[in-house]
This record gives C-alpha cells, structure tokens and sequence, in this order.
C-alpha cells in the first residue's frame, strides 16, 4: 500500500473520532433533561458517567477483538452502536432507566470499541511521528462536540428535547460507518521510507515487544494507568459539568454556554495534538509533569474567577491539559512496550480509568449539589493533581532480564576498559 495512503486513513480516523467524541456535549443536555422530567443534577450527570465507564469496559474489548477480525468490522460495529444508542435515547421520556441503558450502556459499548480503533492503526502507520500521530487520532474525539453541541442546542430549539437524540444519533452512525471503511493495518514489517529510529527513540522505548499478560506484570503499566486516569478525574469532572459552570460562576445565558462547551472542545483537541507533540519533543513523561503542574495552578484558584471571558480561557487551558494525556498515553503505551498488542495493551488501560472517569464527576457534582457551589469539589481535585506530580517523574521504560544483563555487561566491560 502506497505510502501516501496512511494520510487518508489518519483523516478517516479522526472523521471517526469526532462521531464518537460528539459525547462530550452531553452536558448541554443536563440542565434541558432536569427541567423537562424533574430529574436531579446527579441523576442526570449519571447517564454520562455510565457511558464513560462501559467506554473504559468495552475498550479491552475493541482491542482484542481487532486482533481476531481487523480494525474494519470492529469500527463498524462501534459507530452502529454508538449511532443507535444515542437515536434510542430519543424515547427516554419519563424513563431514566431507558436513558441510562441506551445512552449510557449501548452508546457507551459503542464509544470503547470505536475509541480504540484509529489509535491501534495509526501508531503501526507512524512509527516516526508515534506521539504526533496518536495526538492527531484522539484530536477528533476531543473535539466531537466542537459541533455536536452547537448542532444539539440549535434541534433541542426548534424540534424539542427527545428528537434530537433521534437526529444526532443517525448523523452519528452514519459519519461513523463510512470513515471505518478506511481503517486497516499496514503489511507486515512495514515502516516509512527512509526511516531510522534515532538514540532518543530508542533509549524511551521497550528493548521488545510485550503482550498484554507480559505488559500486566510490569509496575510500568500501572503507573501509566494511574496517570492517565487521575487526569481523567481531574478533566472529566469539569467538562461533565461545562455548561452548567458557565452559567452558574459566569453568569452565561443557556445558549453562550452551549456555544462556550464547543469552544472549549477546541482545547480538548489542541490539547490532545500540542502535548502529544510535546512529549515526542522532550519524553512522555516530562510532558505529562508539565500538564499536572499547570492544573494544579489552575485548580487551586479556579473559584475565584467571576469574568466569563476569563472563565472561558481558563477552562480551555484545562480542558487541552484533560485531552493531553490522551494524545500522550496510547504513544506512552506503544512505547514501553511495542506497537504489536498495542490495542489491547492500551485496551486495558482504560478499564482502570472507566472508575476514574466514572468516579471524578459523580463526586463534583455530588459536592455541587451538597454545597450549592463548586469550591469544596475543586479543592479536592487540586489536591489530588498536586500529589500526582511525583508519578511522571518515577516511571521509566521497562526492560527485559536479557536485556538489563547485556547493559550491565557493557558497562562493566567499558569500566575495565578505563582501569586498564
């Protein structure tokens, strides 16, 4: 396959990722769904919870699935169910239970096996851009309410609440379907013309390739895991709760703060492309310590602001740090240990992130209506940002027996070499 062709399948990828990321407008819904059925913030808040925990579930699921019978029929399965969760959705009138199970469970299936797709294809296509690549693959899903949430407030006005889950969920399946035609591995042994890795490539990856089991008994993978999700808690718990922020501390109308969550799901794309690009600059690790370091900042004085102008930057900056470790992690993963499994090495990741994710905004918004403000929730994820900090500087690459044997016989050869 001509090597060109890597670039339409990068653009299909992302085309992919904005139908699934389109999940991130949920909270234009939040306050439309609590006025309409009398359901509370938590209640509401759930549905996105839940969907956010199945994607975590079913991400391991896309992986080793894909391995079995490729990346094509596994993204087509996601976008059916991800487009009829949210068309289901349409009938949840009095029925929150209905809500849960079909946007939540069934769309969120939908979004784990999808999520995964673009991001174990590109990596194999990019083994020379692996952080810009992975940056660009998740791009889309951090954006996907760039549009879905403008589109969501404009139907919500003139065909009501319910239909519009019908409409977005058929645009959703639709865009979905069409870009998982383009997704396929490359051959066997293939890397780009004239590439070589350098020293710094090689002395921040795995000496080999692990599986998934090999992967598991590394402490490596966990400090990994534990990184990607405290930054999920931190993130997640703001964007679940964007609009309604919006409006409560920046006194936004209900249709600036729809429009506001669109702008911010810039950030969360940027976000996702300028860390992950940062970290092939310098390492995924020093990438990931800046990101924490500037959310600790943010957070600890975030209740403070009163400007919505100053509120919206704000938030945007959080927002590209949230979508930074997802540009960084699936890199951070092929790296320490091979592009071969990464699927379902990655796969994993997410199920310990599906209780972070699911965990971080049920609490913000618990503490939002236990307190009646947002102070005591933010306090909490400052804290938490801030221990954090010590993680990215403790992890490093993984190594084999072999391996770590042949660099210890090295090093005692080159010291004999200097005594003699």
């Amino acid at each position: 396959m001509p090597v060109l062709n890597r670039w339409w399948i990068a653009v299909a990828g992302v085309c992919l990722q904005m139908a699934l990321g389109a999940a991130y407008a949920w909270s234009v819904f939040r306050i439309p769904l609590s006025k309409e059925f009398g359901w509370s913030i938590s209640q509401v808040t759930l549905t996105f919870t839940i969907s956010w925990f199945f994607l975590g579930c079913s991400s391991v699921v896309g992986g080793l699935w894909m391995k079995r019978i490729g990346p094509k029929v596994v993204a087509m399965v996601a976008g059916l169910l991800w487009g009829g969760g949210v068309f289901l959705a349409s009938f949840s009138a009095h029925r929150l239970w209905w809500l849960y199970l079909t946007y939540g469970v069934i769309g969120g299936i939908g979004l784990g096996m999808g999520y995964i797709v673009p991001i174990t294809v590109l990596v194999k296509w990019f083994p020379d851009h692996r952080g810009l690549i992975t940056g660009i693959a998740v791009a889309g899903f951090g954006a996907g309410s760039l549009f879905s949430a403008p589109a969501a407030g404009w139907l919500m006005q003139h065909v009501g609440l319910l239909p519009t889950f019908a409409y977005l969920g058929v645009a959703y399946g639709i865009i979905a379907i069409i870009a998982s035609l383009f997704m396929q591995n490359p051959p066997e042994g293939w890397e780009p013309e004239g590439w070589t890795p350098t020293a710094k490539h090689i002395s921040q990856r795995a000496d080999r390739d692990y599986t998934l089991g090999e992967a598991l008994s590394t402490w490596q993978w966990w400090a990994i895991c534990a990184l990607m999700s405290i930054n999920t808690m931190a993130g997640l718990s703001i964007v679940s709760q964007a609009s309604p922020i919006f409006q409560e501390m920046g006194k936004a109308s209900a249709a600036t703060a729809a429009s506001l969550v669109g702008i911010i799901s810039i950030g969360n794309g940027a976000g996702r492309i300028f860390w992950a690009w940062v970290s092939d600059l310098t390492t995924r690790k020093t990438a990931f310590f800046l990101m924490y370091l500037v959310e600790a900042v943010i957070f600890w004085s975030y209740h403070t602001i009163g400007s919505l102008t100053v509120l919206g930057i704000v938030t945007f900056i959080l927002v590209m740090c949230y979508g930074g470790a997802y540009g960084i992690t699936p890199a951070f993963a092929a790296d320490y240990f091979g592009p071969r499994d990464v699927g379902s090495i990655f796969g994993l990741m997410m199920l310990p992130w599906a209780f972070a994710s699911a965990f971080g905004p049920l609490l913000f918004a618990y503490r939002r209506q236990m307190d009646g403000n947002y102070v005591q929730g933010l306090y909490l994820i400052a804290g938490m940002v801030t221990v954090a900090l010590i993680l990215p500087t403790l992890v490093t690459p993984p190594r084999s027996r072999k391996s770590a044997n042949e660099q210890q016989t090295k090093s005692r050869f080159d010291v004999e070499e200097v005594v003699d």
